[in-house]
């Protein structure tokens, strides 16, 4: 087998694709949807431009991914001037909440099999390879 950090990133993301596609079909959503519910739920009144360029997707998925999330319930889009506004509907709270959850429940199912600080550890030196600060307290 390879050892190379891109393999393990790769194998990893595979994963975390098919534990959370699997989640995420039960409330209807597909993996691709995930990341444009989180960040409306985390940015509410976004612009649909705002959201593709914090993103970093194409123009065009992005217009019909929102455009399928307003059809389906869980976004709400109202005109304000020039711009849409995004906003979660009820039914897209809900599934901000589970999508946001199963981050948090993959990661204990993924590294169950490390300690505490083992832990630490590599999320520590993964954020160093992303080129990011060191980890924020958190609480235990």
């Amino acid at each position: 087998m390879l050892r190379t950090f891109s393999y393990a990133c790769t194998v990893l993301y595979r994963r975390f694709t098919h534990y959370t596609s699997n989640r995420l079909h039960q409330l209807g959503l597909s993996f691709g949807t995930l990341f444009f519910l989180i960040y409306v739920g985390k940015h509410p009144g976004c612009t649909q431009s705002e959201l593709t360029t914090d993103l970093r997707m194409d123009w065009g998925h992005s217009q019909r991914t929102v455009l399928k999330l307003v059809e389906s319930g869980f976004l709400n889009r109202e005109k304000d001037g020039r711009a849409y506004r995004l906003t979660l509907s009820d039914k897209g709270r809900r599934a901000f909440e589970a999508s946001h959850q199963v981050f948090f429940d993959w990661d204990e199912e993924a590294l169950s099999n490390l300690t505490p600080e083992e832990r630490t550890q590599l999320m520590t030196l993964l954020f160093k390879a992303m080129g990011r600060g060191p980890l924020p307290d958190l609480p235990e």
